[in-house]
């Protein structure tokens, strides 16, 4: 569903209001971003193993750069999967 809806004419549109996401990582300052702690990093990848983006998981520029590396470093070392089974 696009970002627009309908209102009960029809012919007018309203924009849907979304809650801000927050970075998790800022959010949370005790969190921090390790390529051994799988579990966490598990949460910012897709069932395919694809690495979530910003706009989806909400974290700030800075975090999601880090959380990309320590992914990566992951997959190097047969953590993570590179791809879905």
């Amino acid at each position: 569903m696009s970002a627009y809806a309908a209102n009960r004419s029809g012919n007018r549109r309203m924009r849907r209001s979304y809650r801000p996401k927050v970075c998790k990582f800022c959010a949370n300052k005790t969190w921090g971003i390790d390529y051994k702690d799988i579990n966490r990093l598990r949460l910012f990848i897709t069932e395919r193993a694809k690495i979530i983006p910003r706009r989806i998981s909400g974290n700030c520029a800075k975090h999601q750069r880090e959380l990309t590396v320590e992914i990566k470093k992951a997959r190097n070392i047969a953590l993570l999967p590179f791809v879905a089974e």
